[in-house]
């Protein structure tokens, strides 16, 4: 005989006291309750710093050596994650299979409540199982609450195949920090619209996964100072974007950066090495290739 599920202790289901009566209020007075509750989200995240560091340079060693980074989650958790790895590629130039988002419910879900399909633990471990994911490989779990079957299910399976693992919940003390490598529990506290995790939640969340992809591919050495040097110029702006890291890279003027560009092909690392070194496109390459494609190395700079 099935038990009925009690999920009441949760600390993502405790009603704040902070917006008992919201529904009552004047629309600014509303505002200012959800902006004060969402000041406490980056503390939340400050605090959960060592282990966010932890998982960085995890996911690096994994990307290192030819592993991928994947996301899993459901409803907000999971379009977060794919949110993210769709936005690596844009931004830092990776093959899209370097950093993947697996969502319950599939891609319909992105757009659509799929609400039961986060309750499936073996979709969970199928779906990653079909991703062929492996050993070099690393996965990143998330859920709001700490428990979604569907996230469970895909840990379960990266550390049978020997994988490193890592959790991310918004609360303390979670099922699935129990269970990973690497746990990562920021807690703004209850939400303003009790339960509903696409706030506070949704927010931390979003922090985080910012910090593991950006940290992990900084360490790679896809951006150099500050600059984006990966981007991909396929829109006016981004060609605009281009051509003036460029101009701070090498320090050049607009004119010699846009030389650069068009002559690299229209790669940002290449062009930068041309037009601050004055070497040719294949010899800008080979010292790229030489040093790992990191620029300062090529610059003779201290990393």
């Amino acid at each position: 005989m099935s038990t009925e599920l009690d999920l009441s202790s949760l600390a993502t289901e405790q009603i704040n006291p902070a917006s008992v009566d919201f529904d009552r209020l004047p629309t600014e007075q509303m505002l200012a309750i959800i902006n004060s509750e969402d000041k406490k989200v980056a503390l939340a995240v400050e605090r959960e710093l060592p282990r966010i560091a932890a998982a960085v340079d995890a996911i690096f060693e994994s990307l290192s050596i030819g592993g991928r980074l994947f996301y899993t989650g459901a409803g907000t958790s999971g379009r977060l994650g794919v949110l993210d790895a769709s936005e690596c590629p844009p931004t830092f130039n990776v093959p899209p299979e370097m950093i993947q988002g697996m969502i319950a419910g599939g891609d319909y879900a992105l757009r659509n409540a799929v609400e039961g399909a986060e309750d499936s633990f073996a979709h969970g471990s199928a779906e990653l199982e079909v991703a062929g994911f492996t050993k070099d490989d690393i996965l990143c779990g998330i859920a709001a609450s700490g428990r979604t079957p569907y996230v469970m299910g895909s840990i379960d399976f990266a550390k049978h195949v020997g994988a490193k693992t890592i959790g991310l919940a918004c609360v303390p003390d979670s099922a699935i920090g129990k269970v990973v490598d690497f746990p990562i529990e920021p807690f703004p506290g209850p939400e303003v619209v009790t339960g509903s995790t696409r706030m506070k939640a949704g927010t931390a969340t979003k922090m985080v996964l910012n910090m593991l992809t950006t940290g992990a591919l900084v360490r790679l050495g896809y951006v150099y100072s500050n600059l984006m040097i990966n981007v991909q110029p396929k829109n006016d702006k981004l060609i605009d974007r281009a051509q003036r890291i460029i101009m701070a890279v090498a320090r050049v003027d607009r004119h010699a950066a846009s030389f650069a560009f068009e002559s690299s092909g229209r790669d940002v690392r290449i062009a930068s090495v041309m037009a601050r070194l004055g070497v040719t496109r294949d010899e800008a390459m080979e010292r790229l290739a030489a040093a790992g494609g990191r620029l300062r190395a090529v610059f003779g700079e201290s990393v």
